[in-house]
């Protein structure tokens, strides 16, 4: 379930003004926009994994040692980015990824899908960033829950 918290301007804004500039952003918009109207939705998204894993490919983490090591190396990458920041959680049998300040669309009645279409980038991004930190392939990313467009947790785990 998605809530909307983003109903303050000043902070939708804000969020625009830092990572969503005119032009390049417009036009990935769009390029998004077209492919999920296109194929669909559903049949986007691992097209949209794959680019997330080609990023983290090029912009690999360093080793971490610890959980929060992690966590900074990520941070570091997504202030890079300028794509907000990650809080990790470890639970039993897996992590909590909360990613918060994500992109978001400049144009209102595009921002569900958007958020959806960069969940999924993020989903590739994390995955892959986790296997190089020694994550196994078969354990994976995926959206656990959203909070708001801006606000994602995701979970790394063993989905047997």
């Amino acid at each position: 379930m998605m809530t909307q918290n983003m109903d303050n301007p000043a902070l939708i804004g804000w969020f625009r003004g830092q990572q969503t500039p005119e032009g390049w952003f417009d036009l990935l918009a769009l390029m998004v926009e077209g492919m999920v109207s296109n194929v669909g939705e559903h049949e986007s998204q691992p097209f949209l994994r794959q680019m997330g894993h080609a990023l983290a490919e090029q912009f690999p983490l360093q080793p971490s040692e610890t959980v929060g090591e992690l966590e900074a190396n990520i941070n570091g990458q997504l202030a890079r980015f300028g794509w907000g920041c990650v809080d990790i959680a470890t639970r039993d049998t897996d992590l909590t990824l909360r990613h918060q300040g994500l992109p978001v669309s400049r144009i209102a009645e595009q921002q569900n899908r958007w958020c959806h279409a960069f969940c999924a980038i993020l989903e590739g991004l994390y995955a892959h960033w986790m296997q190089g930190q020694g994550g196994k392939a078969h354990v994976t990313v995926s959206r656990d829950r959203l909070f708001s467009i801006s606000d994602v947790q995701f979970r790394y785990h063993n989905p047997q």
